[in-house]
């Protein structure tokens, strides 16, 4: 097992720790399953078995408890609630206002559902099996450092605010919306205008989305895998090539401690590209609305300030 282990943190690619793997391919050489599958199904059970627990401790009691029918039942649960309200109350209603308990639900999904994909990511299921003698691909690998995983996610996002945009503003208020509403003599700048706009709507702020995650992902696991093959290299030189201990002992404990910074980095990159890619669905959906309406409640809350400074 020892030996098993040595050989894993040793690998000479370090990439195969993070990349999907195929589990099952058909005579033709298609996919059939993989192992960033593997890791997509748990991570929905996960999400599923996790938020029925969650809500039914956060659920209000009967009234015979009092003021404790309010009171969330767990602190893992009153954890995930922090994360709720927080999310809703600071960064979705200031964005969508009277839209944001219809989108709260799917924005959250997708918070929690790249959080838990990232999360996994970080956790060498495929390597903990291979080391304990289960050579298996049917789970495994990085989810969301998989391209065509974030771009669907990315493209989902995209269905959602372009879709939402539309519902909001209607399809020819949509248009206008996108040629900057600039009167019809000004037609040709106006078209340039569209085309530029609607690149950007369906183009590039889905590639944007796609890529950043991917690359994030990509790019922190793949240095913890590099940094823990020093550690295997120089154990494995020792114990089987008759290397010092000294020097190889040194660079092991050097590695593992860097490995170990790096690990609270990548946890806390995890939690942030997860808000990254909810926050900025957020934006794409508020940015296509009516630009009066926030005028009017702009222009509404100063008369109220009014009222209340002559009051």
């Amino acid at each position: 097992m020892l030996h098993s282990m040595l050989t894993t943190l040793a690998a000479a690619d370090p990439m195969a720790h993070v990349v999907n793997q195929p589990a099952k391919m058909n005579a033709d050489g298609y996919w059939i399953w993989s192992g960033n599958q593997g890791v997509l199904v748990l991570s929905g059970l996960i999400i599923i078995l996790v938020g029925l627990f969650v809500a039914a401790k956060m659920k209000t009691g009967t009234k015979a408890q009092g003021a404790d029918a309010y009171v969330t039942r767990s602190r893992f649960a009153h954890l995930i609630e922090v994360f709720i309200v927080y999310l809703r109350e600071e960064v979705i209603r200031p964005l969508l206002h009277d839209r944001t308990e219809k989108f709260t639900p799917i924005l959250l999904t997708f918070f929690f559902f790249i959080l838990v994909n990232n999360l996994l990511g970080l956790t060498p299921i495929r390597d903990a099996l291979h080391a304990v003698g289960v050579h298996t691909d049917w789970i495994g690998g990085t989810a969301t450092q998989n391209i065509w995983v974030t771009g669907t996610l990315a493209v989902l996002s995209a269905i959602l605010f372009n879709i939402a945009a539309i519902i909001r503003l209607g399809p020819v208020d949509f248009v206008k919306h996108m040629m900057g509403g600039l009167p019809w003599y000004m037609l040709p700048i106006a078209l340039l205008l569209l085309l530029i706009e609607a690149a950007g709507q369906f183009l590039i702020k889905p590639f944007a989305l796609a890529l950043r995650l991917f690359a994030n992902m990509t790019a922190g696991h793949v240095l913890i895998a590099t940094v823990l093959s020093f550690a295997g290299g120089a154990l494995s030189g020792s114990i089987h090539g008759g290397e010092s201990w000294g020097t190889n002992g040194a660079i092991t404990i050097v590695s593992v401690l860097a490995a170990t910074a790096l690990m609270f980095l990548e946890l806390f990159v995890a939690l942030l590209q997860a808000f990254v890619f909810m926050f900025l669905t957020t934006i794409f959906i508020s940015l296509m609305d009516h630009h009066d309406e926030h005028g009017h409640e702009h222009e509404h809350g100063h008369a109220k300030g009014h009222e209340h400074a002559h009051a």
